[in-house]
C-alpha cells in the first residue's frame, strides 16, 4: 500500500492480510516521498493485531534508501524490509548493517528479484545475511529488464520464477510470488496464484484487499487434501510399527517422499 495515501492506508488495515507492506518505492510519486516518510510511524502504528508490518524502501543506490530505513527503523511496529531491484549480496547486506546500527533484531528482510543479473545472482543473495527471510519476485520490473514479453498464459516467466522457487527452498526461505496486476479479475487471479502454489511458492503479493480472500484459499491447503496427508501419515506409522516402509493406499504406492509432502500439508 502506498504510504502516502492515508485512505489507502486505512483499507490496509482493516484488511485481513498477513503481511502489510507500506511501500515508499513505486507506489509514491518523487513529490510525495517525504510525505510517505512522515507517514509511516503512524501507519505502522495503526496495523491490524496479528499482521505482520513491513517497510518497502527506494532500491539501493537511489539516494532514498538511507532516508527510508531511517524512517522504517524509528518505527516502533516493525517486522521486515523489502528490498526492491536487489542484484547482488551487497544490497542486502547494506540495509541488514542498518538494522543492527539502530538495535532491532528483530527485523527480517525480504530480497525481491527483479531483473536478469538478480536471477544470476540468486543463490549469493539468498544467502548475503541471516536476516533474509524470503525471495520475492517482481515480474514487471524482471520483464522490463530482460526484454520479456508479457502474455496471458505466463510461459514466458515460468523459468524465473521457477529459480526463485527452488532458491528459496533451497536455503529454507519463504517464496513469494508476484502481483495480478488485473486486480479486478478474480480467475485470472486464482488461477495464477493456483500455479503459484503449484511452482512452490508460499505467499503472493496483492495490491488491492479483493484479492486476498482468493489468494489465501489458493495457498491454503483444501480440506480433501489434509484429509489424505492424515491418511498418508497414519497409514505410514502402521506401516512402520509392523515393520515394513513403503505401503498402499487407495491403490497406490505411498513411500517416504509422498510421506513428506502429506507432512508439509500437515505443517501448513
Amino acid at each position: 500500500v502506498p504510504c502516502s495515501e492515508p485512505r489507502k492506508i486505512r483499507k490496509a488495515q482493516q484488511s485481513a492480510a498477513d503481511c502489510v507492506m507500506y511501500d515508499l518505492e513505486d507506489g509514491v510519486a518523487t513529490s510525495c516521498k517525504e510525505q510517505a516518510r512522515r507517514l509511516l510511524a503512524e501507519a505502522a502504528a495503526g496495523s491490524r493485531r496479528g499482521a505482520e508490518v513491513g517497510v518497502r524502501i527506494n532500491a539501493i543506490g537511489s539516494g532514498l534508501e538511507d532516508k527510508d530505513l531511517c524512517a522504517a527503523l524509528q518505527a516502533e511496529r516493525l517486522d521486515v524490509v523489502l528490498v526492491p531491484k536487489v542484484n547482488s549480496a551487497t544490497d542486502v547486506q547494506h540495509v541488514c548493517r542498518a538494522i543492527d546500527r539502530a538495535g532491532r533484531s528483530a527485523v527480517r528482510v525480504i530480497a525481491s528479484i527483479e531483473s536478469a543479473r538478480a536471477l544470476v545472482n540468486i543463490h549469493e543473495i539468498a544467502q548475503a545475511d541471516a536476516r533474509v527471510d524470503a525471495l520475492l519476485f517482481a515480474a514487471e520490473d524482471y520483464c522490463a529488464d530482460a526484454g520479456v514479453t508479457r502474455t496471458a498464459t505466463r510461459r514466458e516467466l515460468y523459468h524465473a520464477r521457477a529459480v526463485v522457487a527452488n532458491a528459496a527452498h533451497a536455503f529454507r526461505l519463504q517464496a513469494i510470488d508476484m502481483v495480478a496486476m488485473d486486480f479486478r479479475d478474480a480467475d485470472v487471479l486464482c488461477e495464477e496464484a493456483e500455479e503459484g502454489a503449484a511452482m512452490g511458492f508460499t505467499g503472493k503479493q496483492v495490491i488491492h484487499p479483493a484479492q486476498l480472500s482468493v489468494v489465501q484459499r489458493c495457498f491454503a491447503p483444501t480440506p480433501a487434501a489434509v484429509l489424505r496427508a492424515r491418511r498418508i501419515v497414519d497409514g505410514f506409522r502402521r506401516s512402520c510399527n509392523t515393520g515394513r516402509g513403503a505401503f498402499e493406499l487407495d491403490g497406490k504406492a505411498v513411500d517416504m517422499p509422498v510421506v513428506k509432502c502429506a507432512l508439509r500439508v500437515l505443517r501448513r
